[in-house]
């Protein structure tokens, strides 16, 4: 309790205001995203899509998807965080509600691409402006409970989807996204872009796309960039596919109807806040961030696979689904808080847009492919196992290669640190 009113005191004003706006603005962006995972078993039957169909829309949209984001993140470090908000908030919005309206798989290919693209350009510039607007001793945790807003908007999706879904079907569901349209206005009043990025404005104004990628890729950060983007990859590798068909999982494999089936994932979803809020808590105050990173991920490997393998009956499959979201989900929040700091100012949102949203984007293009590939073959549970949960298993390996980083240090520190530690490192 004393920390909670500890954090709401030091954060009071701007940083507070600041936090909450980015918190619903990508919360959007999420809720956009859920409703296509919500729709798919119904889109799927009223387009005469197969499953394997299904995972090649879902591939083909992010990987284009993924690529576009990483020109939104060099766009939000040269023309503003704020800038980038508004921008992305509009087109996500028009374009998942424009769903209503695909008749067939190309249609699909396209409108998922660009709703990726405008959607995802939310995750780097909400990050961006958090991170260095934030108190350091609070950074972490406010940076990692802005990572709820995803179980936020799935679970705010589920509430739509059930009654939707049954009552008017999955074209009517995508109109949903349009609530999102008019908070633009909101960003527009009640933010400004942040003192770190106007110092570095002059400079990042004139940089190319080339140049910032360039950036990222010198000596002394090409280890943190690649090695971050190879965890991130196999992370979403588990997560993206398996997030993704958790809805179809439990119609087809567990006999569920779709209503029951969004309502399981929604619920978990919701339960899982409380890992995010754990994960940043144990990463700003206990461990490392890049410690906790490794612990959630491997907790929630453990989770998932026992959710797989060792639930028969709804009532289990609800509790173990919950459990799982609160390690495999939860592992976001303190994952991204760490990412954001350990890039400069003039390169975050761009490296948030490589190491993160192309990462995701990739993983989740290659991994429902997989997915929905290897079910026709092995089954849902084996497939699962295979494409998800060995992947997880080895991101939480991998992040070990990272280095820990203590909490509380200003972002110019970090940097600081990690030039002495690269220069130590060369001697």
């Amino acid at each position: 309790m004393s920390l909670l009113m500890s954090l709401w005191s030091e954060t009071r004003g701007y940083p507070q205001r600041t936090f909450f706006v980015c918190l619903i603005a990508y919360a959007f962006s999420q809720l956009d995203l859920a409703l296509f995972a919500y729709a798919v078993p119904s889109m799927r039957a009223d387009l005469g899509l197969s499953l394997q169909d299904m995972g090649v829309i879902v591939g083909a949209s992010f990987a284009l998807g993924g690529v576009l984001q990483v020109w939104a993140g060099h766009l939000t470090d040269r023309f503003g965080r704020k800038t980038m908000m508004q921008i992305s908030l509009a087109g996500a919005s028009v374009l998942v509600a424009a769903h209503s309206l695909a008749m067939n798989a190309g249609t699909l290919i396209a409108l998922r691409a660009g709703a990726i693209f405008t959607g995802g350009g939310l995750y780097p510039a909400t990050g961006a402006i958090v991170t260095e607007v934030a108190p350091p001793r609070y950074r972490g945790i406010m940076a990692g409970m802005l990572q709820t807003a995803y179980p936020m908007g799935w679970f705010l999706a589920a509430m739509f989807a059930a009654p939707f879904l049954t009552a008017f079907g999955w074209r009517a569901l995508f109109l949903v996204a349009l609530l999102s349209l008019p908070y633009v206005l909101v960003v527009r009043a009640l933010l400004k872009e942040s003192e770190r990025f106007g110092n570095v404005k002059a400079s990042t104004q004139t940089r190319s796309f080339k140049e910032s990628l360039s950036l990222l890729l010198a000596p002394d950060m090409r280890q943190r960039t690649v090695t971050l983007f190879i965890a991130q990859f196999l992370y979403v590798m588990a997560y993206g596919g398996s997030s993704i068909f958790f809805p179809t999982y439990f119609v087809e494999s567990r006999g569920l109807e779709i209503g029951s089936s969004a309502f399981l994932v929604g619920i978990g979803n919701g339960v899982g806040i409380i890992g995010y809020m754990l994960a940043a808590y144990v990463g700003e105050f206990v461990l490392t961030r890049r410690t906790t990173v490794v612990l959630w991920t491997l907790l929630g490997a453990a989770c998932f696979l026992f959710l797989v393998w060792g639930t028969k009956s709804y009532t289990a499959t609800i509790i173990a689904f919950a459990i799982m979201s609160i390690f495999f989900y939860g592992a976001a929040a303190v994952k991204f808080a760490y990412v954001a700091e350990i890039f400069p100012t003039h390169l975050r949102a761009t490296g948030l847009a490589v190491c993160t949203s192309l990462a995701v984007n990739i993983g989740t293009a290659i991994s429902p492919l997989l997915i929905s590939t290897t079910v026709q073959h092995i089954g849902w549970d084996m497939a699962y196992t295979l494409v998800a949960g060995v992947p997880l298993v080895c991101a939480g390996l991998f992040y070990l290669l990272l280095k820990p980083i203590p909490s509380g240090l200003d972002v110019d520190q970090v940097q600081s640190l990690l030039s002495e530690n690269q220069n130590n490192a060369q001697k």
